[in-house]
Parts: C-alpha cells; sequence; structure tokens
C-alpha cells in the first residue's frame, strides 16, 4: 500500500482546465514536475501559481507562465494582483512542439522561480508575490498533462554564507572510482566565465571544468607536467545561464568523470591523470555565488 503523502503529492491525467491545492504550500528547494503533450491544435496553454481558487474576484496568480504558438511562439510570464496584470516578461525561445510530448520542471528558489523544459534551462522568474501564499496550481487552455508532481526538497538550496569564491578546499578523501562531488552554486548576473578545478596537491589539475557564457562554451581540460592537454568543448547544449541557480555533480567512475547539472547528465570526460587517489583538492573560482560543496 502506497503511504499518503505519496498520493497527494502526484495528480495524474487530470482534467485541463484543472485546480488544486499544493498541499504543503512552497518552499525553496520544491519542484513541480509536469508530463505532458501539446496537442496539434494548441493556441496557448498557462500554468498559474495561484493564491486561492476564487474566480469573482479571481485569485491572485504569483506567477502566470504562458507558452503561446502563433507565429514563432513566445512565453509570457506575469503576475496578477488584485485583478490588474503587472509588466510582462516575456521569453523569445520557445520549446514546446505541437503534437510533441514535454516535461517541465519549476524550480522555487527564495527569490525567483526556475524553469526548465527538456531538461534544457528556459528562464527565470522574480518573485512579485511572497511563496507563502501560494496555495493552488492551475492549468488551463490547451494542454494535456499526464501526471503533476511535488517533490518536496525543504532545505536543498542553502545560503551559502561559508563558501567564499575564489575557493580551495581539500576533499574529505582522495577521489576514486564511485567517489562524488556536488557543487550548489548561482551563476553571476552579468558572468563572464567560472572555473571548477580537481587537482593532485603537486598542482596537476585532472580535471579542469571552465564553462564560458559569453560565448557559450564549455571547456574541459587538463593541467599535467606544466603543461595544458587539448580542449574539450562538445556538448549537446550549453547548460548555463545568467542568475541561474544549479547543482553540478561530478561522479568518479574508473574510466572517467560523468557530470550532470541540475539532474540532467552533461558530458563525460576520460581519464588523463590516472592516478585518481593523488585528487585531493577542489578549487572554484570566476563569477558564481558558491552556496555548497559536498564530497562522499
Amino acid at each position: 500500500m502506497m503511504s499518503l503523502d505519496k498520493l497527494e503529492n502526484a495528480v495524474h491525467n487530470p482534467v485541463i482546465p484543472y485546480v488544486g491545492s499544493i498541499l504543503s504550500g512552497l518552499l525553496p528547494g520544491d519542484l513541480i514536475v509536469m508530463h505532458g503533450n501539446i496537442p496539434d491544435d494548441a493556441d496557448r496553454f498557462q500554468v498559474d501559481l495561484q493564491c486561492g481558487s476564487s474566480i469573482k474576484p479571481r485569485a491572485d496568480v504569483a506567477f502566470h507562465f504562458n507558452p503561446r504558438f502563433k507565429r514563432s511562439g513566445c512565453i509570457v510570464c506575469n503576475t496578477l494582483q488584485r485583478e490588474k496584470w503587472g509588466s510582462e516578461e516575456i521569453t523569445y525561445e520557445m520549446p514546446f512542439q505541437k503534437g510533441k510530448p514535454f516535461k517541465i520542471v519549476f524550480m522555487v528558489l527564495k527569490d525567483k522561480f526556475q524553469v526548465a523544459v527538456n531538461g534544457k534551462h528556459l528562464l527565470l522568474y522574480k518573485h512579485r508575490i511572497n511563496l507563502e501564499k501560494i496555495d493552488t496550481l492551475g492549468i488551463y487552455g490547451r494542454v494535456q498533462i499526464e501526471i503533476i508532481e511535488f517533490v518536496s526538497n525543504k532545505g536543498a538550496v542553502p545560503d551559502g554564507s561559508q563558501f567564499a569564491v575564489p575557493y580551495l578546499a581539500r576533499l574529505n578523501s582522495a577521489l576514486g572510482p564511485g567517489r562524488t562531488v556536488t557543487i550548489k552554486g548561482e551563476v553571476n548576473k552579468n558572468p563572464n566565465s567560472f572555473t571548477i578545478n580537481l587537482k593532485s596537491s603537486n598542482s596537476d589539475i585532472a580535471l579542469h571544468l571552465n564553462p564560458r557564457m559569453k560565448n557559450e562554451v564549455f571547456v574541459r581540460n587538463s593541467y599535467l607536467h606544466d603543461s595544458w592537454g587539448e580542449e574539450e568543448k562538445e556538448v549537446a547544449h550549453f547548460p548555463f545561464s545568467p542568475g541561474m541557480y544549479f547543482e553540478l555533480i561530478i561522479f568518479c567512475d574508473a574510466h572517467e568523470f560523468k557530470v550532470a547539472i541540475n539532474g540532467v547528465h552533461v558530458l563525460e570526460y576520460k581519464h588523463r591523470f590516472k592516478q585518481l587517489g593523488m585528487i585531493n583538492l577542489l578549487e572554484i573560482t570566476g563569477d558564481i555565488e558558491l552556496l555548497d560543496v559536498r564530497s562522499w
């Protein structure tokens, strides 16, 4: 038998329009995940994070997320307060396609919402209404939803007061197959680049990760015997964006490092520095606010 909290944290095949309670409210770190399809004849749909479900007067909408398919398409975000819309924030990137399935992840942060579609960062929306007031999810328009999941991650977004950049620290134990390093941070508003280095104590760099925001290039390399090797740059899509929150996981395998960002696998990097047990330092520099670092 399923536990009750699991049952109330997922909604299957809701009839649209859908209006439902967000039973535990929203806190920083929480996710709302939706899987669905865009019908072939869709013109628009919207997901509203509402403060109640009243129709007359209309309940405030803290976050109105509204993909529109006319012409080349756009996504309009806004806030409704006392039955008046505020200023629109429009994103012209359109990740939804008619006739195609999608996955949306709404991530709640202390000062904004962060939205990813199909594993790719889409937009940020600053809070205009207090999170505590949001208690209702509304979905309207031409869309089919298979499942809505409410994932509670209370306390998952740390405040990072103790992690100044540039950051250099010894890992709690040296790397080896099966070990993991996680880095949580937020990209600066007007970033150039940042760097994550896994180093040995003799200053070799086993893994150099260097996302460059200005030209959207994600460089990987190693610095061995006092010289840089050949850069690797291939990546399906550049995973970082100004102002975005990220959780970056480096998993050390026997033959390579695997890197995932916000739950999406991004790249592998074959070991060039083979004495994994000598990798014991983590260095982080550049245009990010560092919130948390862990290794195990």
